[in-house]
């Protein structure tokens, strides 16, 4: 009998607490919380919808919880909007939660145009109220007015100015026989399906300061799709494109990031790039293809994301190129592994099933070809095929190389085979931080190693000496 009455008094006990936890809690002492305080979106252009964001309340009691409402400050008219555990809002009611359990709440944003050119800050919050408590978490964007442009062909001569920044939806095209000329401190953000092609005259005129350049990127502002390689095809300078000139322009995280293809119509240089960065590319940072390209003061860094891809710098097929003062380099990192030569240099194509071949007249003066972790040691691979005249020069340039070709031919080359450390060589390479800063260390067996030049300024715009300057695009001041 004792025992029946104590088997009894414990199911009583087990019953009383099955309910208590079946039941809801009430009392204004609950306990919840919030997986963050804020959600912050980036950059969102106008009518353009931003990514979904997300957090999550936690209900931290023993029992079951009911939120009596999820809702958006701003109510219908927020930009911003929720589902909050599965139900969209703006105001999402009853909402029940298990004893110690969580929902996700998912956040995004789509901002209206208005007459601002400058971006503009859009605020709204969360209120989450339960038991006649009320917790916030706060939501903040940056909006942007933009020109939109989608599968666009621009047939006469044109000026984009700095007043607002472009995004290219589907394309856009520029042609034979027209010229776009792009101002100073403009903006091009490219959607993911959208190659900037030129058929005719492309002319960038950015100047030396950051505000003051032209950048060509991703129209993926946000943390971390802004740092993906391949998020836009690239820039591509077809077979009738002519006189076309960059000048401090910034081409970041594209497919490829430069393509030229064919010679130069006239005897001007098909493509003339001057104080320009081509980074964090998924191929080639410049493909070539029996063209003609000029380069000055260029910084061509961390393209080719696998043993597959082409080099940093890749031509192919002959052409004419002069290359001064540029610093091409590959270092590991998340995104861009270092598996390939930086430079490659061919006179041939394959083209079904055979070799064709054509020119070579490759001159690279004063410039850093430089990776790190590369298994075989060579950072240039330059080949040849038949009978065409082939010329590779490398005058006062700095390279990471192992066997050098015989047909490759220079004066007062520098070769950092057994270099230890490339500490020693640039200020600050972060590859788990992503900080590539390719300006010489203060010790660097590239400074006052130089040959004279017509080159008077460097990437920076700062002034390069009239003696012996320093090998690569920036000039230690």
């Amino acid at each position: 009998m004792k025992q029946l009455i104590t088997c009894i008094f414990i199911l009583l006990v087990l019953f009383i607490a099955s309910c208590k936890k079946d039941s809801f809690i009430t009392s204004p002492d609950a306990q919840v919380s919030l997986s963050a305080d804020t959600l912050h979106f980036d950059t969102v252009f106008t009518s353009m919808g931003s990514v979904t964001q997300s957090f999550k309340i936690f209900n931290n009691n023993n029992q079951k919880l009911k939120l009596s409402s999820v809702s958006l400050k701003g109510g219908a008219a927020s930009p911003y909007r929720i589902i909050a555990d599965g139900i969209p809002g703006p105001e999402v009611k009853d909402v029940e939660m298990e004893a110690n359990d969580s929902i996700y709440v998912f956040v995004s944003i789509n901002i209206n145009p208005n007459l601002a050119n400058l971006a503009f800050i859009v605020r709204d919050s969360i209120e989450i109220s339960y038991n006649g408590n009320k917790s916030y978490l706060q939501l903040e964007a940056y909006g942007q007015n933009a020109n939109f442009l989608r599968n666009r062909k621009i047939s006469g001569n044109t000026t984009w100015t700095n007043a607002l920044p472009y995004v290219i939806l589907g394309g856009i095209q520029i042609d034979t026989n027209a010229t776009l000329t792009i101002q100073k401190g403009c903006k091009i953000y490219l959607h993911a399906d959208a190659p900037f092609i030129v058929d005719g005259t492309l002319n960038v005129t950015g100047e030396k300061f950051d505000s003051t350049r032209v950048y060509f990127k991703s129209d993926r502002l946000d943390y971390p799709y802004n740092e993906y390689p391949g998020s836009w095809p690239g820039i591509y300078f077809r077979g009738q494109s002519k006189d076309n000139v960059l000048q401090y322009a910034v081409i970041q995280n594209a497919y490829q990031g430069i393509v030229s293809e064919l010679p130069s119509v006239n005897a001007n240089p098909k493509l003339t790039l001057e104080e320009c960065i081509i980074d964090n590319i998924y191929d080639a940072g410049i493909f070539a293809v029996r063209t003609s390209i000029t380069a000055r003061n260029c910084l061509i860094s961390n393209c080719g994301a696998t043993k597959e891809s082409n080099n940093n710098i890749t031509l192919a097929l002959g052409g004419d190129y002069h290359f001064t003062h540029c610093t091409v380099a590959g270092i590991s990192n998340n995104y861009i592994p270092h598996q390939r030569p930086v430079l490659g240099a061919y006179n041939y194509a394959l083209q079904n099933g055979s070799f064709i071949t054509a020119a070579m007249n490759a001159i690279f003066t004063n410039c850093i070809f430089f990776g790190d972790s590369l298994v075989d040691g060579n950072e240039i691979l330059a080949d040849k095929k038949g009978t065409d005249s082939y010329l590779v020069q490398f005058n006062n340039c700095l390279w990471r190389q192992k066997a050098i070709p015989s047909f490759i031919t220079g004066l007062n080359n520098i070769n950092i085979q057994g270099l230890d450390s490339d500490k020693l060589l640039f200020v600050n390479l972060d590859r788990s931080k992503r900080i590539f800063d390719f300006r010489l260390a203060d010790n660097s067996p590239a400074i006052d190693k130089g040959t004279n030049t017509a080159v008077i300024i460097d990437l920076d715009g700062k002034p390069r000496p009239v003696g012996a300057p320093d090998i690569g695009c920036y000039e230690k001041q």
